[in-house]
């Protein structure tokens, strides 16, 4: 299996220097997100890769602490950081199995195309779900492989994963659908109060903490 941590350090470079692919759907669920925030918020992002979405909300709340398996990818993020004069988000290195046990409670989760990437999801959903304060918010949006409604694309995608494993050209992925997300989030005692796909392919959820 490819180390994660290796993987992603030699990708963070070209990562964080590509453009994202979607702006419109981007720009729509960083805005969603943000109105779900209050300045006394004490926020964690899982998977937070080179800080740009975090950096960006981070004026929106009290503190922001990002976390991801990369050392590469956290170091971008902290000059990105240094660069901005943020001074209420830090970032760590740390898996997402390590991220979900730092010190709770946190107001608000969040976790944008990285679940889909962990070992088990459905366990780390419900240990998110402990770490949130009482009707405290878990965002987060995750690309649905399986899902019908993306057409045949998702055949095509399905197949070529497997074949970039092999050649060290990919992570562990794992292939859900719609239901599946909203099923886990659900069963981990999350109320979903607000859903959709931005874009299509990538499921979106907000859920808060019963």
């Amino acid at each position: 299996m490819i180390d994660a941590a290796g993987f992603w350090d030699k990708h963070a470079a070209k990562y964080a220097q590509a453009k994202i692919r979607n702006t419109e759907a981007y720009e729509y669920t960083l805005g969603r997100t943000r109105s779900f925030l209050n300045a006394s918020d004490r926020v964690l992002e899982i998977g937070c890769g080179t800080g740009s979405t975090a950096l960006a909300l981070a004026a929106n709340v009290q503190s922001i602490t990002g976390t991801d398996v990369s050392p590469a990818m956290i170091e971008i993020a902290k000059d990105k950081a240094a660069d901005q004069r943020s001074e209420n988000a830090t970032f760590q290195v740390m898996s997402a199995e390590e991220a979900v046990a730092l010190d709770a409670p946190f107001d608000v989760v969040m976790g944008f195309n990285i679940f889909h990437l962990t070992d088990d999801p459905k366990t780390l959903f419900a240990a998110i779900h402990k770490q949130l304060a009482p009707g405290g918010y878990f965002i987060s949006k995750t690309p649905c492989l399986a899902e019908p409604s993306i057409g045949l694309k998702r055949f095509a995608i399905r197949a070529i994963i497997p074949v970039m494993q092999l050649i060290g050209k990919a992570p562990l992925v794992h292939c859900l659908t719609n239901a599946d997300v909203d099923r886990m989030i659900t069963e981990a005692g999350f109320e979903i109060v607000e859903a959709g796909n931005y874009p299509a392919m990538s499921r979106y959820v907000v859920a808060r903490r019963v």
